[in-house]
């Protein structure tokens, strides 16, 4: 498979090493170090192209992808205001886009875990739920987008919860989420039931870079293959 980054960060990069240990090739790199453009002949022969950049960057990104008919795996956050406009140039498999606030196969497991857990606490009024978030400090969104992914599951699935936001004063219909930027954190999610008499704690503690980067590729083999709006529910059949 022919793979186009657009993004050579730290995140670019540990991409690029566990495409080419899977045996494919990358046509095309992006990035404002280097000299390769969209309108590259090797971009246009891109099978799929992964895109981690940042959030002004990211639709612009994803439009151009499109004028070459160039499925798209992102995991950048912090554009998603524009998200249904991309969902509706995704109808009918006009074009390709896979999306994920994250790759990793156990932090989606974690999604799911935190959507059964919601269910249960939706029945039991005297616990109120909080997340706290730990990433590294070049993290420019806040809260990540895996702390709205999983505020979204509880509110999906808790009657009392209603909204999310930064931590600051508690509300009963918000759901309240720390952000704390600090070193090389590749990423902690924490969501908290608290009582008067206990408190029932999940947490999943990446250790480095290499699961999101795997479950990228992932995602783009994926994305090489199907059409329409992708996610992680539907590579993992959740």
């Amino acid at each position: 498979m022919k793979i186009a980054l657009i993004g050579y960060g730290k995140m670019g990069q540990a991409i690029e090493k566990i495409a080419l240990d899977r045996g494919h090739e990358i046509v095309s790199i992006i990035d404002v170090s280097r000299d390769d453009s969209f309108d590259d002949d090797s971009f246009k022969s891109a099978d799929v192209a992964i895109e981690f950049t940042r959030p002004e960057a990211a639709y612009s990104n994803y439009l151009k992808c499109f004028e070459a008919n160039i499925p798209v795996v992102s995991g950048t956050t912090g554009w998603l205001d524009q998200l249904p406009e991309i969902e509706e140039r995704c109808k009918n498999g006009e074009q390709t886009f896979f999306y994920a606030s994250n790759f990793s196969l156990g932090v989606n497991i974690f999604f799911e875990l935190n959507k059964q857990l919601a269910r249960i606490m939706n029945k039991m009024s005297e616990y109120n739920v909080s997340m706290e978030e730990v990433h590294h400090t070049q993290k420019l969104d806040a809260p990540s987008g895996t702390a709205i992914t999983l505020a979204e599951g509880i509110i999906e699935n808790m009657d009392a919860k209603s909204n999310w936001k930064l931590y600051k004063e508690e509300n009963s219909s918000d759901i309240a989420i720390k952000a704390i930027r600090e070193g090389e954190v590749p990423g902690i999610h924490t969501i908290k039931y608290e009582s008067p008499v206990d408190e029932i704690i999940i947490h999943h503690s990446a250790k480095s870079r290499h699961g999101f980067a795997l479950g990228a590729v992932l995602a783009a083999e994926f994305a090489a293959q199907n059409k329409g709006f992708l996610s992680m529910n539907d590579l993992l059949n959740f």
